[in-house]
């Protein structure tokens, strides 16, 4: 509403009028950053798990075998998953420890470009257990939240199903830096041998296929081994019962 300068007798408009709007202008751009999010939220959790899928499968056992020879594609993960943790989790705890895994992986590439040590391996292991452990939870409250059970629910339920082997594969990789000899066949070191070896192990662990080539030693390297195993063999029977107890509560209401 004008009013009249009692100095100069002119009409006045109020000041805060740009301000209103610049206000209005952030909290529009806010509401539409938030459906976007939304409407991504689902859908990132098929995208992830084709992405993942392609790492763990395809670029890792390539680039073992001599075939595909790109460098950094650890710090390209980190990156990735962190990246999915922004769009499906608000919370500033998690974002949080997403910063912390990024800065972590940032330094193992740092520290190996510097120094000649195995710090980077026990840095890159410390950035990929942070984010591993920090999608399971996110991934989890996504796939397991009230709710209809989407196409792309079932299949983040992959998603954690990989994300669970991926995060024994940090602890596998602490156990064999730290006891060279807790695991018979397993090369030890940096490098693409030692990386697909150690997903192979664990996801052998997980799926309880037990080929036998690569065997533990160290017991806590079977104690983790035996930890694994029961979460494979109990993940999918309550994947299952919990998808369908979803499922009917979302036909009642």
């Amino acid at each position: 509403m004008d009013h009249i300068d009692p100095d100069s007798g002119a009409m006045k408009r109020p000041r805060f009028g740009r301000a209103s709007r610049f206000h209005g202008m952030n909290r529009d751009v806010k509401q539409r950053l938030v459906r976007v999010t939304d409407r991504l939220h689902d859908p990132m959790l098929s995208v992830l798990t084709v992405l993942l899928a392609i790492l763990i499968f395809g670029i890792v056992p390539l680039r073992a075998a001599g075939i595909f020879m790109a460098q950094g594609y650890g710090f390209a993960m980190t990156l990735l998953l962190a990246s999915c943790v922004l769009i499906l989790s608000k919370r500033l705890l998690a974002i949080f420890f997403m910063m912390v895994a990024v800065a972590l992986a940032a330094a193992a590439v740092v520290i190996r470009v510097k120094l000649d040590s195995t710090l980077d391996l026990y840095v890159e292991a410390g950035a990929s257990l942070t984010i591993n452990v920090l999608l399971i939870v996110v991934v989890a409250r996504a796939v397991f939240a009230p709710g209809v059970v989407t196409y792309h629910r079932v299949i983040g339920a992959v998603l954690l199903y990989l994300t669970i082997g991926l995060t024994f594969v940090s602890l596998f990789t602490f156990v064999g830096l730290l006891a060279p000899n807790a695991f018979s066949g397993m090369p030890l070191g940096y490098g693409a041998p030692f990386t697909s070896s150690v997903i192979y192990f664990s996801f052998v662990t997980l799926t309880s296929t037990g080929y036998g080539d690569i065997t533990p030693i160290h017991p806590l390297a079977r104690a983790l081994c035996n930890l694994e195993g029961i979460i494979g063999q109990l993940f999918p029977a309550t994947l299952l019962a919990r998808l369908v107890t979803l499922e009917l509560q979302s036909r009642r209401g």
